[in-house]
């Protein structure tokens, strides 16, 4: 069955929620170690698709949603230096 409700969602997330703090730096902190774990998530599915699955289009797909990821990671990890 598809997933519908907000704590079916969390169940299956990859992120974890941080402690709330009003610091800027701690905020982009946080929001790079989520592209950082999304990152890490879509490069294992990547092999799984094109390998298990032989799924070139949606390893392709996912390849993309990686790339920005890790685009924004790159202009994240700049800021924080």
């Amino acid at each position: 069955y598809a997933q519908g409700r907000l704590k079916d969602f969390i169940k299956q997330s990859q992120l974890v929620e941080q402690e709330y703090t009003s610091d800027q730096k701690s905020q982009l902190k946080n929001l790079l170690d989520d592209h950082e774990a999304i990152i890490r998530f879509l490069r294992l599915h990547i092999d799984i698709f094109a390998d298990k699955y032989k799924d070139a289009g949606n390893a392709d797909f996912i390849t993309g949603l990686m790339q920005k990821h890790e685009k924004m990671a790159w202009f994240l990890r700049s800021y924080l230096k």
